[in-house]
């Protein structure tokens, strides 16, 4: 018979990653105390390490990137917007006579 599969929440795999990039205890310490398979752990501390340096990052420089980019986006969308219309007033002609 197979296990039901557990749901951990954000809060307990953080706990149990923190404590292995703490390193006090082996893999094997930290599956027995926290009933959790060893790969699970290895799994959950590989995540936190690879978004650590977001926590780092400059949330400024962020939304400066997003604004320009939505201010090209902007245009872009005016300049369609003036082709499509001079395209709708070009093909008028040809379906009205």
């Amino acid at each position: 018979m197979s296990k039901k599969r557990l749901c951990h929440s954000e809060q307990f795999k953080a706990k149990v990653a923190l404590a292995a990039v703490r390193g006090d205890k082996t893999l094997g310490e930290l599956a027995k105390q926290f009933q959790v398979h060893p790969t699970q752990i290895s799994t959950w501390k590989q995540h936190l390490l690879d978004r650590v340096p977001e926590l780092f990052t400059d949330r400024r420089k962020k939304r400066e990137q997003d604004r320009i980019s939505t201010d090209a986006l902007y245009q872009q969308i005016g300049q369609l917007s003036m082709e499509l219309s001079w395209l709708q007033k070009k093909t008028a002609s040809f379906d009205g006579g």
